[in-house]
Formats: structure tokens, sequence, C-alpha cells
């Protein structure tokens, strides 16, 4: 599967956003969907947790639905799978982030395309916590 044609300075550039709202993360530690935003809180980040089954992750309150954050959102991190991206790329848009991060393994070129349409960066098939351990 291919990557997004982004380089790895544009990448760089991403980290220095701090609020990241993170769709599907999920409250059981061996998940990727747990460590990697357990990761970057870790470095720093603003985790904001968005998962319908639970309401506290890592310590912190988890939204529902993307809609319900009232925070500003700089980086929306996308834990669903690809056939199921779309809807929450269409929620995600609304809230005007600078990106749209897609995890390792997901690719919905109509949904990413819907996000350039927005202006929104779009970041796919890439992993936030080997990204930054790789560039950092």
């Amino acid at each position: 599967m291919e990557k997004d044609p982004h380089t790895d300075e544009q990448i760089r550039k991403f980290y220095l956003l701090k609020n990241i709202a993170v769709v599907g993360m999920s409250k059981h530690p061996e998940k990727a969907a747990h460590f990697v935003p357990k990761y970057l809180a870790d470095k720093g980040y603003n985790i904001i947790p968005v998962n319908p089954t639970t309401d506290e992750i890592i310590g912190k309150k988890c939204y529902h639905e993307i809609n319900e954050v009232n925070e500003s959102i700089d980086i929306v991190d996308v834990f669903r799978p690809s056939d199921q991206v779309m809807p929450v790329v269409e929620e995600a848009i609304k809230k005007k982030p600078k990106v749209i991060w897609l995890q390792e393994g997901i690719h919905n070129q109509e949904a990413e395309e819907l996000v350039r349409n927005a202006g929104i960066e779009v970041v796919f098939n890439r992993c936030m916590l080997a990204e930054h351990e790789r560039l950092f």
C-alpha cells in the first residue's frame, strides 16, 4: 500500500501541532489504537480520545463523537478501517483541523480527496508513533 507524498520535512512540521483528537482510540493497552496515542501523550501532546464505547481513556474524558469535542483540534488521528473512514472524515472536516492523519494500513482515496478539497492536509498509511520515532 502506498503512502501519502509528504516529505519528512512536512511530516516533521505536523508534529509541532499539539492537539490531537484520536478517533477510534482504544481502552485496551495492547492495541495500537491505545499505545500509539499514549506514546504521543507521554511526549507532551494533548490527546483527545474519541470512542463511543467508553467515557475515559488514559485518564482523559473520552468523547463519543468528534462533533462533541469543543476544544480546538490540530490533528485528527484516525484508527478506523479504510471502508469506515468516510463518515469520520466528513465529521472531522467540520472541526477544521490542519491535518487528518489516517494510521498505518488505512487508505481511502475518496475520503482523502474530500479532505484535500477542504484545504486540509491528509496523511495516510503512516503510524504517528513510528514516524515520530523515525524523525525525532
